[in-house]
């Protein structure tokens, strides 16, 4: 097979969107869902999706190009392996994170040159407020933010649990827990072990039939408040996935000394998030750590700048330990 040529692989590169923004369209339209059953003719879906069949035809004929969807001798179209994905009721549906991530995300995203120029929060100039702010002010994207975190942070739970031994904590908070999912998984993992779920009170309160649902309300206790401010005591470790690279240095430290403030000496902390590695080959982390300074304001981080980090809150980084997935445990200790 010949190599691409350098300029078409830069108009892949520059064209890119094209086929994010296709693949939310689909999604949008819930096209995924309707084919569920089966195969059915573009006059079908149309009619189900309230679109006109000539255009709904090229948007999937395009999709089908890039083996989302397949097109038949018939013009029927039917789901692929990647078109799967994008049902609602599969398990590791990825409908919800293109959602997410081809409407708001997307809008903060043309923003770019404005940010690396001025510093300016992106998300915060489209919208006019801080993306947790407006995304508790809209249920439905509230609704959407937590399925799409579950589509996420799937993937990554049995490889964190693979990866680390949790067994000899009595006792995890998790913090910035959302909706539970991590936590239910190593409290189901680990019998003896009990959990706080810590989050905004009207995350925990969309949690607690994660819980219940799961039969860990003896076992996980849910408290809502604001890390900013303070955190639960009573814990001989704490973990926080995907929280610290929400936010600048300053606000990272304020958080990791609010957990400092409630724990032991030689008590755990357990950071989960991408570590950047030296060198030019390709991280999904770099690219990652640019949607943080577009939509919460964060960043990705070194293991030098993590240690950093401890070590201004008052912990000592002990160990990195990978996973299978695109994060690893940072695991620290209490001064």
């Amino acid at each position: 097979m010949s190599e691409i040529p350098v300029p078409a692989q830069l108009g892949q590169m520059i064209t890119g969107y094209w086929i994010s923004k296709s693949i939310y369209a689909a999604a949008k339209f819930g096209i995924a869902d309707l084919l569920t059953d089966g195969p059915r003719s573009i006059a079908d879906l149309a009619a189900a999706t309230n679109t006109r069949p000539d255009l709904l035809y090229r948007l999937l004929r395009a999709l089908a190009s890039v083996g989302v969807f397949a097109e038949d001798d018939g013009g029927n179209f039917s789901l692929t392996p990647l078109a799967d994905l994008l049902r609602e009721d599969v398990p590791g549906s990825q409908k919800a994170l293109v959602l997410m991530m081809g409407d708001d995300q997307f809008r903060a995203w043309a923003n770019l040159t404005d940010t690396v120029q001025t510093g300016e929060n992106a998300y915060e100039a489209v919208f006019g407020k801080p993306v947790f702010d407006h995304i508790a002010e809209h249920p439905e994207k509230a609704r959407i933010f937590d399925a799409a975190m579950t589509g996420v942070h799937g993937r990554e739970t049995g490889a964190i649990i693979d990866a680390y031994d949790f067994s000899g904590i009595q006792k995890l908070a998790d913090i910035g827990g959302g909706n539970g999912s991590k936590l239910t998984a190593i409290l189901q993992k680990h019998r003896a072990m009990h959990g706080i779920l810590f989050d905004l009170q009207h995350v925990v309160d969309r949690a607690r039939s994660n819980i219940d649902d799961a039969g860990l309300g003896d076992r996980c206790e849910l408290v809502g408040g604001d890390f900013f401010q303070s955190v639960p005591a009573g814990a001989d470790a704490y973990t926080m996935r995907h929280i610290i690279h929400d936010w600048d240095d300053e606000k990272s430290i304020t958080i990791l000394k609010n957990c400092h403030a409630v724990m032991e000496p030689d008590h755990k902390l357990l950071v989960i998030d991408s570590v950047i590695l030296p060198g030019n080959d390709p991280a999904f982390a770099k690219l990652l750590d640019l949607h943080m300074m577009l939509i919460p304001g964060g960043k990705e981080r070194t293991e030098a700048e993590f240690r950093e980090l401890y070590d201004a809150a008052g912990f000592d980084l002990t160990r990195v330990v990978p996973t299978a997935s695109d994060v690893s445990v940072i695991e620290g200790v209490r001064r």
